[in-house]
């Protein structure tokens, strides 16, 4: 399950399906192109260097569902191959996930990749969603959720405020087009596939098509 974008997107399963040479699909067996994995058309560039394979996670920090599979990639993180690449992107539909989205980049910038679990239980468990009313009402929450965890004001607000993450912000809203987001959570795996936990069957099957398919791409 996900939650999902407002709005119906025009491409078919099977348009994907057909646009993947048969020398690329999986072996028969374990995984089904269609089923539980689906190209990405048109493949999209990557961000890692050469030898890497780019594993992207398309999330939102107020969806419950990129809530409960977090843990699964906090523990695959630990334990991946060295030539996975793991990238997280914020996705960019309206108001709410833009200002879940600068949240997320300010931290990346303070480097307090600590705190990202930290936000989803402040929203899943706590009850703080982290967004208000305005933007000068959502940067008091943001803020006050930052000190907390010993970020100073001007630190906080100096990132908040930054072109880095101004940049950051833009980026994310091209790969939420480019990758044709309809739901959260979502994998992209080297710009070429995408996945979720419901085409996998479980958190643990999808940690598991993750590394198959990441197995599959030039790594070395």
């Amino acid at each position: 399950m996900s939650d999902d974008a407002s709005g119906d997107r025009s491409d078919t399963a099977l348009e994907r399906l057909a646009a993947l040479p048969a020398n690329q699909q999986l072996p028969d067996g374990r995984w089904k192109l269609g089923t539980n994995y689906k190209p990405l058309i048109p493949p999209q560039p990557t961000s890692v260097p050469a030898g890497k394979v780019e594993v992207v996670e398309v999330f939102w920090y107020g969806c419950p569902h990129c809530d409960v599979l977090e843990p699964y990639i906090a523990s695959w993180m630990k334990s991946k191959p060295a030539y996975i690449e793991p990238v997280r992107v914020p996705v960019m539909w309206g108001p709410p996930h833009r200002a879940h989205a600068k949240l997320f980049y300010t931290l990346e910038a303070l480097k307090r990749p600590d705190l990202h679990q930290k936000v989803f239980d402040a929203i899943h468990r706590e009850g703080n969603k982290l967004v208000g009313e305005n933007e000068a009402a959502t940067l008091q929450l943001q803020l006050a959720f930052a000190q907390a965890h010993g970020i100073g004001a001007k630190q906080f607000n100096d990132a908040w405020n930054s072109f880095s993450v101004a940049s950051s912000l833009q980026r994310a809203e091209q790969l939420t087009q480019r990758y044709r987001v309809e739901g959260v959570p979502l994998i992209v795996i080297n710009g070429k596939y995408t996945t979720d936990v419901g085409m996998a069957g479980s958190p643990t099957r999808l940690i598991a098509l993750i590394n198959d398919l990441a197995a599959g791409e030039p790594h070395r």
